[in-house]
């Protein structure tokens, strides 16, 4: 099977079926971590650009690691010394850039909408890496497999994500991702958090943790954003933490094999505790691994390869 487009701009415009295929192609490119070798030569020959104009080290070497065990060639575009510190528009520099062959440029930008921008304006496919308060789809994508990894099934978990929803680009993809993947999405966060109408994208939303996490298959904790938030939105960050904090307390409310998620990094002692953080119910760890998988699952897909082709890899190196 083979996904039929060019760019990932985000999850709110990716079908059901795309998404199933990625998470099964992250599948069979995570069997390869187990290899002595960890690369194939799928994208040999293809240049793959990060693009980043927000700091990033999880992120971007995530994207890096993955295009190198796709054996493609890697270009990482230092915005702070580059052409665009001097006042170069952001559609020459992608120009630019695109002059050195480049096949997929992965783009994270302080402001919503430049991945769509870029992809409208150069001939390499885009990838959104994260975009203002818009979306990361990436980041979901290896929220969905991680889940599906662990449960074996996404349609009918109750998930409950907490905390900064306004404010997450990783919220939005996450719920146009796991709504169409048929979980049961509950948002939770204190009122001036929420975005009003939220509801319109079928997710329930609840202002009691406790309420919440009642019987809930997967906690979802999310990074206070203090700077995108541009006034204080609640009394402080004891305050937040003691009503919207995952603890042993309150994890205790949900399934006793309830899963742990943060997409970091995280602020321990405020949106979760050490000891949630490191407990057997955490996956935050694996969220990082299957983050590789996923990038790969992408790269690979959007550079026009199909599924089927995968196994012929096995037991090739680069």
């Amino acid at each position: 099977m083979q996904v039929k487009r060019k760019h990932l701009i985000g999850l709110e415009d990716t079908t059901p079926e795309e998404i199933e295929t990625i998470l099964n192609t992250a599948g069979s490119f995570k069997s390869i971590f187990n290899r002595k070798i960890k690369k194939v030569p799928a994208l040999r020959g293809h240049t793959v650009v990060n693009l980043f104009f927000e700091n990033s080290t999880r992120t971007r070497t995530s994207f890096e690691l993955a295009a190198k065990r796709l054996s493609a060639d890697v270009i990482n575009f230092s915005v702070s010394t580059s052409s665009v510190a001097k006042g170069e528009t952001l559609i020459d520099t992608a120009r630019t850039i695109e002059s050195l062959e480049s096949d997929m440029i992965v783009v994270r930008h302080s402001c919503s909408g430049v991945p769509l921008l870029l992809s409208k304006t150069l001939k390499s496919s885009i990838i959104n890496a994260g975009d203002g308060m818009h979306e990361h789809p990436t980041q979901g994508l290896l929220d969905l497999f991680t889940i599906k990894e662990k449960k074996h099934k996404i349609k009918g978990l109750k998930i409950v994500m907490v905390g900064d929803i306004a404010h997450s680009r990783v919220a939005r993809s996450n719920i146009y991702g796991m709504t169409k993947m048929g979980a049961e999405l509950t948002l939770v966060a204190p009122p001036t958090l929420i975005p009003k109408d939220i509801e319109k994208l079928g997710v329930k939303v609840e202002y009691d943790l406790r309420k919440a996490a009642k019987n809930a298959d997967v906690l979802y904790m999310l990074r206070i954003q203090l700077e995108r938030q541009k006034r204080n939105l609640f009394p402080s960050i004891r305050e937040f933490s003691l009503l919207y904090g995952m603890d042993e307390d309150k994890l205790r409310l949900a399934d006793k094999d309830a899963l742990v998620m943060h997409p970091g990094p995280m602020n321990r002692g405020v949106e979760i505790s050490s000891e949630v953080a490191d407990s057997p119910q955490s996956v935050i760890n694996e969220q990082v691994t299957n983050g590789i998988a996923v990038r790969m699952a992408v790269l690979y897909l959007l550079s026009g390869g199909e599924t089927n082709e995968i196994d012929s890899f096995s037991g090739q190196s680069n």
